[in-house]
């Protein structure tokens, strides 16, 4: 069964970049860890680079393999990020979604991260996001930060 869990945010920002993004950063680790592929999808190609970097600035013993869309790699890494408009068509097992938007190939996954930020506009983007999953029948599961 497809599922998508949705992280309610309770803080803005978690050090230099949005708790969002910080903990899409956390769980896509965490995700590699167990042998998963996961695709970030960031809303801009800004945002795409704030994690990026949050990646690369991990301690050494935290390192988790990564690139942008587009970078080429001589292997495949198992965690890419991308923005809208720019994806690699590589399988993956996770979408980790930071856009305002449902992507419009969620279909080719089963296991989604979305997040409810504290900003109540982005709260009212997400309740969309939701009802939109849960249109599409999947499995919805709320998870408090």
């Amino acid at each position: 069964m497809k599922q998508v869990q949705f992280y309610l945010i309770n803080e803005v920002e978690q050090g230099t970049i949005a708790s969002e993004e910080f903990l899409a950063c956390e769980l896509a680790a965490k995700a590699w860890r167990v042998g998963k592929r996961v695709l970030i999808s960031c809303e801009s190609e800004e945002q795409a680079l704030n994690i990026d970097e949050a990646l690369w600035a991990r301690q050494a013993d935290d390192f988790v393999p990564h690139n942008l869309s587009g970078e080429v790699t001589t292997y495949a890494t198992p965690i890419e990020i991308t923005w809208a408009g720019k994806r690699n068509a590589q399988h993956r097992d996770l979408l980790i979604s930071l856009q305002k938007n449902v992507p419009d190939f969620i279909n080719s996954f089963n296991q989604i991260i979305d997040f409810v930020p504290v900003d109540e506009t982005l709260k009212i983007q997400a309740r969309e996001r939701y009802r939109h999953y849960r249109q599409l029948g999947w499995h919805l599961e709320t998870i408090q930060t």
